[in-house]
């Protein structure tokens, strides 16, 4: 009987072949272990974090300073006693109107001394320099008027024939306006000084004659149209010469009053925009700064803290209807203005160092970048450079926020 011999590698290979995976298996291996591994990730994947969102926007943006003011009469005028006389009961109520030329008080000088005579005469003398001033300051006043009616008159054929913007025609009607108002206030403080040169000379006329014996009146007239602001002596009694009596204010010109801390008050110029808002009424009123006062005071705020503030006076533009002296408004200054800038939600931003930063969501995780910032406001924050118009950013930023962390807003 003949024996079969085996090779030795074909008997190995055979083992091997045998202990080899099929193909079948391994595919069902590699199927098992990316279930297990999609079954972990689910348990124990984090859950994205929920975030609002606000998109990258472009319009038009403005920075300004914010405070509460208040309006005001520019010109007041007090009615005074010019010698010592027994006054007569003022019947005039404060708030009620007056025209130029009423009477408003009524005295009976008494005799006077050689003193007060002279002191009668030194203030005629005064009230005679005051009027001459005022005069000039009028015809001052009408001179710097005309030559701006003039200027504005040039200015509009420039720009009509293109050689200057149209904002320089605004400019120039706004300096004409200007001018011709305060004309006309300079006009009123002619008035007024006149009016007090004639009383000053009934005073010494009155005064001589009651020294003769006879008994003459005084009467004070109200130097301007306006209303009664305050009587300060309603009674009758005998007051001093120089005595303050009535207080008429000119409602013919107002102005607007805003205290705004010193730091603040650097940025403000001449010419800026002030808006007015709620002083009651659903219209949003514009003034025009004309003076940042060069002194500041101290106010302690109401959390104690001593302040250095700055009066801003300006003029009104629009129509200020039912408000008065002493009314109350909300003032927004205007320091910087754009029709159109790329602006993002100043809550966005964070700081990176001296570098602001932003979250910008992108396939539904949240992306740092850089962006470089230029004027802000209490809302909006120019973005010059970083993100573009139409970007989705992260609105307030939390500390569970990193680059490449996935985000849902809360609707989602």
């Amino acid at each position: 009987m003949m024996n079969t011999l085996t090779d030795p590698k074909l008997a190995y290979s055979g083992a091997a072949q045998s202990k080899r995976p099929r193909p079948k298996t391994l595919l069902l291996s590699a199927l098992a272990t990316a279930a297990l591994a999609g079954l972990l990730w689910l348990l124990f994947a984090p859950d994205p974090v929920k975030v609002e969102l606000v998109n990258v926007s472009e319009g038009p943006m403005q920075v300004t300073v914010n405070n509460q003011g208040q309006v005001r009469l520019h010109d007041k005028y007090v009615v005074a006693a010019p010698v010592a006389a027994e006054l007569q009961r003022i019947e005039w109520h404060d708030g009620d109107p007056v025209k130029r030329g009423e009477v408003v008080a009524t005295l009976s000088p008494l005799p006077m001394d050689a003193r007060q005579r002279q002191e009668a005469v030194a203030r005629l003398d005064a009230a005679k320099a005051l009027a001459r001033e005022a005069g000039q300051r009028a015809e001052r006043a009408m001179t710097d008027m005309q030559f701006a009616a003039s200027e504005r008159a040039r200015i509009e054929r420039l720009v009509s024939n293109n050689f200057m913007s149209p904002q320089a025609a605004e400019k120039a009607v706004t300096a004409e306006k200007n001018s011709r108002a305060e004309w006309d206030a300079a006009k009123s403080r002619q008035q007024a000084a006149q009016a007090d040169v004639r009383a000053a000379e009934a005073a010494l006329i009155a005064s001589d004659s009651a020294a003769g014996g006879g008994k003459r009146q005084i009467t004070l007239s109200a130097p301007v149209d306006g209303y009664i602001l305050k009587i300060h002596e309603r009674s009758a009694r005998t007051v001093g010469a120089g005595a303050p009596l009535v207080t008429i204010g000119d409602r013919a010109r107002y102005e607007v009053v805003v205290d705004v801390l010193s730091s603040d008050a650097v940025k403000i110029r001449p010419g800026n925009l002030m808006l007015l808002e709620g002083w009651g009424g659903g219209k949003v009123l514009r003034a025009k700064v004309r003076l940042v006062e060069p002194v500041a005071f101290t106010k302690v705020s109401a959390l104690g803290v001593e302040e250095q503030r700055v009066n801003v006076v300006a003029d009104p533009v629009d129509e200020l209807g039912p408000l008065g002296d002493g009314y109350r408004i909300e003032a927004r200054i205007v320091i910087w203005s754009e029709d159109k800038v790329t602006k993002v939600a100043g809550s966005s931003l964070f700081r990176v160092g001296n570098a602001w930063h932003v979250f910008v969501v992108e396939d539904g995780r949240a992306r740092e970048r850089e962006v470089k910032v230029g004027q802000r406001n209490q809302d909006e924050a120019q973005v010059l450079a970083g993100v573009a118009a139409g970007a989705t950013v992260v609105r307030f930023p939390s500390n569970a926020l990193s680059d490449g962390v996935k985000v849902i807003a809360p609707s989602e």
